[in-house]
């Protein structure tokens, strides 16, 4: 990971406190308040919580519709079953963990777990056009699985809520445990978070990618598990190795030619490298390691949304966050981890 370099005295400003974050980012509050969708902010710098605002909808401390975020929480939990023992390794095929439908494609068990993590599967997608007909299917974990291929498994990145909502169903066929049950025993009690049941499909199982509800402060603590290299109050919850693979670019967004990793996307703000997971309509978890610093917000998930929303989001930090911390640009050992 790369170093903190805050200065003292921008963590000290920082420590001024949530309440009176104008000295620290001059114009921001009033800035965020004019985004129409946003519903709340938080800022951590140093692991002190800086920035928590609510403009409107529920607020940093309640639940709130993350959307597609939950790619990002269940890459989490995915690792922590890995080094658990649950799956082998990123390597191990689906067809070991699920039961393959019949009409399925002859090449469904060159599909692995690395491989529905970083949306690289090949399968048709079941996000955008095809979402629909998928949720409204009987069985959504067949009806992902017998998807024809349309790309090599590995291959390009085909953004599919469906493949994650595969691994959901790979963690319960594994430990015959609900996918709350494990969230909830791995990461919820562990970080000392809420987390609150959400839509299943017709079997039961959790949906794995999509509408998780949880507060911007309990993903406030998933996005500084991750800037602390898997370590919370002293005690190692996830491997630095997992956080380096889910770091290391395997995809490309074909919508902002972001990198994506294993449920993290990775780009650069205001010439920092930055982490972060989203969700439709604005749900945004962001680490930047050089900066020492974790941001949160969530907004209006409810249809239309534009894209541009985000751009907007990412401005917020390059024009009124970056600039309060008076660092020299991106060091060239950072920039030149590229998978990073």
């Amino acid at each position: 990971m790369v170093a903190m370099l805050v200065t003292p005295l921008v963590a000290s400003t920082a420590l001024a406190g949530a309440d009176e974050p104008a000295g620290l980012f001059p114009g921001l509050v009033e800035e965020a308040a004019g985004l129409e969708r946003l519903h709340s902010l938080v800022i951590a710098v140093g692991g002190e919580p800086v920035v928590s605002r609510g403009f409107r909808g529920p607020g940093p401390n309640e639940p709130a519709n993350i959307k597609s975020l939950s790619k990002t929480v269940l890459s989490v939990v995915v690792g922590m079953a890995i080094e658990r023992g649950v799956f082998t390794g990123v390597d191990q095929s689906v067809t070991e963990l699920l039961d393959v439908p019949e009409g399925a494609g002859d090449r469904v068990a060159e599909v692995t777990i690395g491989h529905l993590l970083s949306m690289q599967a090949g399968l048709q997608r079941t996000s955008g056009r095809h979402y629909g007909e998928w949720v409204n299917s009987d069985n959504w974990v067949d009806y992902a699985l017998s998807r024809p291929f349309v790309a090599e498994p590995g291959g390009k990145m085909l953004y599919s809520t469906g493949s994650y909502h595969l691994l959901s169903a790979a963690l319960t066929r594994s430990t015959g445990r609900s996918t709350l049950e494990i969230i909830r025993d791995w990461l919820g009690d562990p970080l000392g978070i809420e987390i609150h049941p959400w839509l299943k499909d017709p079997q039961g199982i959790y949906f794995g990618g999509n509408d998780m509800r949880l507060s911007p402060m309990a993903l406030l603590k998933i996005g500084e598990l991750y800037r602390n290299d898997g370590v919370h109050g002293g005690e190692r919850l996830l491997s630095q190795e997992w956080i380096e693979q889910s770091w290391t670019q395997r995809g490309t967004s074909r919508y902002t030619d972001d990198r994506y990793g294993y449920g993290w996307f990775v780009t650069d703000l205001g010439g920092h490298r930055a982490y972060y997971g989203r969700g439709f309509g604005g749900q945004m978890l962001y680490v930047f390691p050089d900066l020492d610093m974790t941001v949160v917000m969530t907004s209006d998930p409810q249809p239309p949304a534009s894209p541009s929303f985000m751009q907007r989001q990412n401005a917020l930090l390059e024009n009124f966050v970056i600039p309060a911390f008076p660092l020299a640009p991106a060091s060239s050992s950072q920039s030149s981890q590229a998978q990073r």
